[in-house]
């Protein structure tokens, strides 16, 4: 297999991806880093005690001595391997270029690395250094002419579904680009197939965009609001309609991603010494035009203290919700919803 793989290509050829002692997830297409990571964590440490033998680390807050000792520790279970998540981790990278050259040249026999990063230049050292004895597996968004052809062969790998042509391109049409959403009406298209397992445009027309996407952005819309009540009145309503929890955090995932990358833009811009406007900054992260209000009062509330951490707890949510955790999905969601709506106000203390 070649050291430098297209994470959208690889995750069609099930058996394909072979944990590495260094493995870097590159890009900006946060759905298939979250599939690519599920699927290493499997091959790795196999089915069970996952949790038990994964650390993942912020790259901001931590030092490459923490990274180096939780690699050479042995877990308790996990078949004797231990994997280490360093999630957004291009300052990491940037800061310990020197070490991680070092290591990936005589890495912990049993300890397994994966770095998650926005960009990986192919210029650098390190780069040569991962595609020589490690792995890099660029996890960028697809053409509308590729997402045609990729969402029909996950329809039929992942969810056992014959999705014609024109019902692909109707469903990438009325649902957008967003691959974590689309697979979620994959995933509800699936019950709806039949015996034949095939999809066509009427299924499309009469399954997407029912009551139950508008109560999802109803209980994002409430958590960011900061009511919290409100959001967990209408999670019950889409739960007890027999919704699946991973649909409902696909569906809230596509607008706090395009939120996370806004925030991303206006602070890249100030590190640059230029000032971005946030509507600029949201149009340019695919908010549509009508929802531009909306969402500047959003991430407003949100703060950037939160705002920067979006992708970090989606994509904890994500594979919390694909069995790195044991809580219940619905706890997992009332978890992000938490996290969303911010800290309750302190109350005054009386006089």
């Amino acid at each position: 297999m070649s050291p430098v793989v297209e994470a959208s290509e690889s995750l069609l050829e099930p058996g394909r991806l072979e944990p590495k002692p260094v493995c870097v997830l590159s890009g900006d297409e946060w759905f298939l880093k979250a599939q690519v990571l599920a699927r290493l964590r499997r091959a790795a440490l196999g089915e069970v005690d996952q949790e038990f033998a994964t650390t993942r680390f912020d790259g901001p807050d931590v030092a490459f001595d923490e990274v180096l000792a939780e690699l050479s520790t042995l877990p308790m279970f996990g078949g004797g391997r231990r994997l280490v998540v360093i999630d957004e981790a291009d300052d990491f990278v940037q800061t310990y270029r020197p070490e991680l050259e070092q290591y990936v040249t005589r890495p912990e026999e049993y300890g397994l690395l994966v770095l998650e990063v926005k960009s990986f230049p192919a210029t650098i050292r390190l780069y040569r250094a991962v595609a020589t004895s490690g792995l890099v597996i660029r996890c960028v968004a697809l053409s509308r002419g590729q997402l045609r052809r990729w969402l029909r062969a996950w329809a039929a790998q992942e969810h056992n579904i014959d999705l014609g042509a024109p019902a692909a391109d109707l469903l990438v049409e009325m649902v957008g680009q967003e691959l974590g959403l689309l697979d979620q009406e994959l995933r509800k298209l699936a019950l709806d197939a039949g015996p034949q397992g095939r999809i066509g445009v009427e299924q499309i027309e009469r399954a997407v965009g029912t009551w139950r996407a508008k109560t999802a952005w109803a209980v994002l819309d409430a958590a960011l609001a900061g009511d919290v009540p409100k959001a967990f009145v209408e999670l019950d309503r889409l739960l007890l309609a027999g919704e699946n929890p991973t649909g409902v955090l696909a569906q809230m995932a596509a607008s706090l991603r395009r939120l996370a990358a806004a925030a991303r833009i206006v602070l890249d811009g100030h590190s640059q010494g230029r000032r971005v406007e946030l509507a600029s900054a949201l149009a340019q992260a695919g908010v549509p035009q009508y929802w531009l209000g909306k969402a500047q009062a959003q991430l407003r509330k949100l703060g950037r203290e939160r705002a920067v951490k979006l992708y970090r707890w989606l994509l904890e949510a994500d594979m919390a919700m694909k069995g790195a955790s044991s809580l219940p999905p619905r706890l997992i969601l009332e978890r992000l919803l938490l996290r969303l709506a911010g800290p309750r106000p302190r109350r005054s203390p009386p006089t």
